[in-house]
């Protein structure tokens, strides 16, 4: 059976762990430069439109998530209906790659919010991140279509009720 898994609130206390796991080489491919992404990750500690979370399997932590309300920074997602949120995570401790951990955690997450009245969620990893594809397709979520984001091309995927 699959380890319980809870989703902490990150709280300042969490930035040692945070700056870790970013420079760890299997975030930094993804989420790119681990001081850039550290100081983004901090700042939205007080980004009322982000809620941040550590990712618990039994009393370990091991991954970080954020949900965001869509913004004007995510104008490339399209329209969306009304309460859509993203979703952006990742493993920082690499021996729970790979073990079905990432789709796992994010099902139950997702689950959670769109059981409380979400109408959906979204998410936009880079389409060459085969592992994220799959661990979101695994969670539930469908390839909607290639966007153009701050970041560059993406491919939207969408989950809903």
């Amino acid at each position: 059976m699959p380890p319980a898994y809870t989703f902490r609130p990150m709280a300042a206390a969490d930035l040692p762990l945070i700056r870790r796991w970013l420079g760890e080489a299997h975030v930094r491919e993804w989420w790119g430069d681990p001081d850039e992404q550290f100081a983004l990750v901090s700042g939205d500690l007080i980004e009322p439109a982000m809620d941040q979370f550590i990712v618990l399997a039994g009393d370990r932590p091991f991954g970080y998530l954020q949900c965001y309300r869509l913004t004007a920074w995510n104008t490339g997602f399209g329209p969306q209906p009304e309460g859509t949120r993203g979703i952006d995570q990742f493993i920082g401790e690499r021996d729970m790659i790979g073990r079905g951990h990432g789709s796992a955690f994010i099902r139950a997450f997702v689950d959670e919010q769109l059981r409380h009245g979400l109408p959906r969620i979204v998410t936009d990893p880079d389409p060459l991140n085969a592992r994220a594809v799959r661990a979101y397709e695994k969670a539930g979520f469908v390839r909607d279509r290639m966007v153009e984001t701050p970041d560059g091309s993406a491919l939207l995927m969408v989950r809903e009720a």
